[in-house]
């Protein structure tokens, strides 16, 4: 079988997960949508992809992701930054991405406004929360999104739409389960204070039937699609 052929298997065998997944927990499967996480993979593989069908892709390098918009400038796709953002690439992320999932600082979200392209429409970002302290892990506690996700509301070039979080591995599904019914009665509890929420970006290869079965819409996987990555990083 071809490197395209075993590609597209996954990504099938992928979504095929996802679907059943969510009909075993009573859900809609269209309300599931899959971020095929391509950071570090050639833009020929997302090409292959986007011809089958699959549209959104997450990056987490801002140079790295902007040579693959180039090479794929000819496609209609929704790029997704996931990775943490720095201040001196928040321009460049304003002006290259439709979503940023990792907003955890008001600051960030206030020059994300100020430089995104008024001609491209608000920016979709989520805050990203964090369940337990993590070296390396962004994010800001259950507690203090309130006043984060009330600060960002009136900014006009962007939309907050949801939140976001990457929880410890673990390996018992209940457990995976309560970190992530901690997240979806968090947004329940922010919709209540008057905010629109519909997003909830949680959940990844290992633990994605506890995501969807809390509630999870955005599901963020890529080495079951992609396999081992090929590219070294090297963008500082």
């Amino acid at each position: 079988m071809s490197e395209e052929n075993q590609l597209l298997t996954r990504w099938r065998q992928v979504c095929a997960q996802l679907d059943a997944s969510a009909s075993q927990c009573g859900r809609d499967p269209a309300s599931v949508r899959l971020l095929a996480v391509s950071k570090q993979h050639a833009a020929e593989t997302i090409r292959v992809l986007a011809r089958a069908g699959q549209l959104d892709f997450g990056e987490s390098y801002v140079q790295e992701a902007q040579q693959k918009q180039v090479s794929l400038n000819d496609l209609t796709l929704t790029w997704h930054f996931i990775g943490q953002i720095q201040s001196n690439k928040t321009r460049l992320i304003a002006e290259h991405f439709q979503w940023v999932h990792t907003v955890d600082r008001l600051k960030h979200a206030i020059r994300l406004n100020e430089q995104r392209p008024a001609h491209r429409g608000p920016l979709q970002i989520c805050i990203q929360v964090k369940l337990v302290e993590e070296a390396g892990k962004g994010g800001i506690w259950p507690e203090q999104v309130a006043d984060l996700a009330k600060a960002i509301q009136p900014l006009s070039q962007v939309t907050l739409r949801g939140l976001m979080c990457i929880p410890p591995p673990l390996s018992d599904p209940a457990a995976q389960l309560a970190q992530f019914q901690r997240m979806a009665v968090l947004m329940q509890e922010l919709n209540e204070q008057g905010l629109s929420l519909d997003t909830l970006s949680m959940g990844m290869s290992d633990d994605y039937p506890a995501a969807i079965a809390a509630g999870a819409t955005l599901i963020r996987i890529g080495t079951a699609i992609f396999g081992t990555r090929k590219q070294k990083h090297e963008e500082q």
